[in-house]
């Protein structure tokens, strides 16, 4: 996240109150915490290191099919620390209530997980720590740019990542084969190929797509856009942008010539369509594989991995997903929550357990350690997938940022550029009157928005 508003609009935050926690909008909201607490310490990593011996109690908010266990080997060795595990939910169901305990100024847990297109929405408001006073500069370099970059804004550090997403080409080896394509390594041949697909059996798409906010900033992202940008109370949104126009010159043609699956994700009949090959192929974060195994058994042996297709040929790829864990300005005891969230997110215990669960690393050594890139998964025809993926993650394009109220620009896509695909319409269109929207969403709550 690049240039988060300045305090003084956090104040001004604070008086406008505006917006609802149903979108989460930017709320106004004091800083929410427990301040004197939040100052304690001596600034160093050895605080937190003494609060981990000295021990207490914190309870920390997660959705990760691992979190219990990650509890339990932390507390494991540290048996002076209890970790009270709670979901809360799901992404939005759990920003809701974090929202509303920020505005309460009670409530909130000592440690979150935030996905990193929502950190900024709550780091603007002051709700997390930042633990840069307490050395977490010193752990920059043992997570990849992107993901470090999605958790910090300048010397300021919001967080710690604990998964990845970079985009790869998950696709349908046996459909391929069975049509005699290549795979497509630039977006004109994947073009090429969704054509040769549908025609040869109208029941089959290349991939489905009805308009997902996360999967469109991704593919601009890849395409070299960068429509957002945040100087202090300042936010430029060019959805129009060079890499915006690039991603719906290539994806208007698959949607208006209906090439698409209007089939949404995460559905039954989507895991049906990628267990039978009715979808062959998906452009979709590394986190992927452990979702199409559980989720679509029927297509063992026929998928497999590649870089995700390029304007150029070029490797180029972007974030789609992922997250890491934040601490509240309202623990009691920040330098233990932040003592937990180094462990949960820095220790190889505690990593390999987020891996044996399906999940992506955000860490450098992880990426590049032989017995993960030798992982050859049967699903996947014996295929090294975490070669390509790896690869990936070094891929992705520099330069990226997200509105400091993207959960809210999100939440409004559906209505926007959702509507382009529904009615066959140029997604530029809906870009337009998605941005119209944020704009003005972003100038009634104090921004000044430029277009």
């Amino acid at each position: 996240m690049k240039h988060l508003p300045s305090p003084a609009l956090r104040r001004a935050l604070t008086a406008v109150a505006a917006g609802t926690v149903a979108t989460l909008a930017l709320a106004g909201c004091s800083a929410g915490g427990d301040e004197e607490g939040a100052a304690a310490g001596d600034g160093s990593f050895a605080s937190v290191e003494a609060a981990l011996e000295a021990g207490g109690e914190i309870t920390y908010w997660s959705w990760t099919p691992s979190a219990e266990a990650q509890v339990a080997a932390f507390e494991k060795e540290y048996p002076n620390v209890d970790v009270n595990v709670v979901n809360a939910g799901t992404n939005n169901d759990e920003y809701t209530k974090l929202q509303n305990a920020i505005k309460a100024g009670s409530g909130a847990p000592d440690v979150v997980q935030v996905e990193y297109y929502a950190m900024p929405q709550f780091a603007l408001t002051d709700a997390f720590v930042d633990l840069s006073q307490y050395g977490f500069a010193d752990f920059e370099d043992d997570y990849t740019a992107s993901t470090w970059n999605s958790v910090t804004d300048g010397d300021a550090i919001y967080g710690l990542p604990q998964d990845s997403g970079p985009m790869a080409l998950f696709y349908n080896k046996a459909v391929f084969d069975e049509l005699g394509l290549a795979v497509p390594t630039t977006w004109d041949e994947y073009y090429e190929a969704a054509k040769a697909i549908h025609a040869a059996d109208p029941t089959k798409y290349i991939t489905n797509d009805i308009g997902d906010a996360g999967f469109a900033t991704s593919m601009i992202w890849q395409a070299g856009g960068q429509p957002f940008a945040t100087d202090g109370t300042d936010v430029t949104i060019d959805l129009a942008d060079e890499g915006s126009a690039k991603w719906t010159e290539n994806w208007n043609r698959l949607v208006a010539e209906g090439l698409i699956a209007p089939t949404g994700s995460w559905s039954d009949e989507w895991f049906r369509a990628l267990g039978d090959g009715s979808i062959a192929t998906l452009v979709i974060g590394a986190w992927m594989p452990g979702n199409l195994i559980s989720g679509a058994p029927d297509g063992a042996g026929d998928w497999r991995v590649a870089p995700m297709p390029t304007y150029d040929g070029q490797p180029a790829s972007a974030e789609n997903g992922g997250g890491g864990q934040a601490v509240t300005k309202q623990s009691k005891n920040p330098e233990l929550a932040a003592g937990f969230l180094w462990w949960l997110n820095n220790s190889e215990e505690s990593i390999d357990i987020f891996l044996e669960s399906g999940g992506f690393p955000s860490t450098a050594a992880e990426l590049a350690d032989e017995e993960f890139l030798a992982d050859a998964p049967e699903y996947f025809g014996g295929q090294k997938i975490n070669e390509v993926l790896a690869a990936a993650a070094g891929d992705v394009v520099e330069g990226w940022s997200y509105l400091p109220y993207q959960v809210y620009g999100n939440s409004i896509f559906g209505d926007t550029v959702g509507q382009s695909y529904q009615n066959g319409t140029d997604l530029n269109d809906g870009l337009a009157d998605w941005q119209d929207a944020l704009v003005q969403y972003g100038n009634e709550q104090g921004f000044a928005v430029n277009k």
